[in-house]
Formats: structure tokens, sequence, C-alpha cells
């Protein structure tokens, strides 16, 4: 699957962080706190990252925000509505991902995550990303880095 997206501008920011927030909701109870996306600063990250938006007649469904980097580029996050998991788009947008860091003329792409959402972790192997640390978090918890070589 292909999706048509487009770059999210300033106007884009409540959106970004509506689906943001909804898409990481469920993990409060297993961390007993918001996850990092749902405090993000929106405003900014659409001005200084690239945050691409899948959109259905005008409704923000996923996005993946990326932040292109020296040697590598970063998956800041990757937001899906609750709706429409397990329909592809996940997967989709990390095709997203790689295509850009190629165009970028970068080899890797790198991301992390929590260390307690064992489906990410699951759902990043599964797609060639092999984990390269661990280390406690500063808000607590275990952050898990993982890495793809791009071919």
């Amino acid at each position: 699957m292909i999706l048509p997206l487009r770059r999210a501008g300033p106007a884009d920011a409540p959106a970004v962080r509506t689906l943001s927030r909804a898409a990481y909701a469920p993990w409060v109870p297993l961390i007993g706190r918001e996850p990092m996306p749902m405090t993000a600063d929106y405003d900014h990250a659409v001005r200084a990252h690239w945050v691409d938006l899948y959109e259905e007649d005008g409704e923000l469904i996923a996005l993946i925000e990326t932040i292109p980097q020296d040697d590598h580029l970063l998956i800041e996050n990757v937001a899906v509505r609750p709706d429409r998991h397990n329909a592809g788009l996940g997967d989709a947008l990390m095709r997203h991902a790689g295509a850009l860091a190629r165009e970028a003329g970068l080899t890797e792409l790198r991301l992390y995550t929590n260390g307690a959402f064992a489906r990410n972790l699951a759902f990043y192997a599964k797609r060639g990303f092999t984990e390269i640390s661990r280390e406690p978090s500063k808000l607590g918890g275990t952050l898990v880095r993982f890495h793809r070589l791009l071919a």
C-alpha cells in the first residue's frame, strides 16, 4: 500500500497533537504517565521536522514524524488513529520513512520506544529493525533504541 501523504504545516499542529494523543493514550495505564509523543511541542515539530500526514476526506488518520541527521533518519513518531490499527498504515509509513532516507542520501533508519511497549518492540523487529541499546529513560522505564540499514 502506498499512501498519499502530504507534509504538515503550522496549521496542522493541532490535528497532529490530537492524533498523537489518541494513538498513545492506551499506553498511559501501562507506564503510569503520558508517553513523550503525548506531550511533545507539535507547533515546533511541524516547523522543524518532517511530519507527513495521511488523510481521508480531510480527516487525519495517520502520521510519521522524522528528523534527518547527518548519518541517519530518526523516526520520532508514528501515530495511527486507534480505530485504524492493523490496516497496514504503520507498514506504509515505515516504507515512506525508508524512501525519505534514501532521497536524502541516508542509508539508515533509527527510532526508539519504551521497553514496556511490547507490541511496538515486536512491530519494529518484524520490519527488520535491530535493537541496538536499552537504557534507563529520564522519565522512568527503559528506552529501547533500534536501527535498520537500508539496501
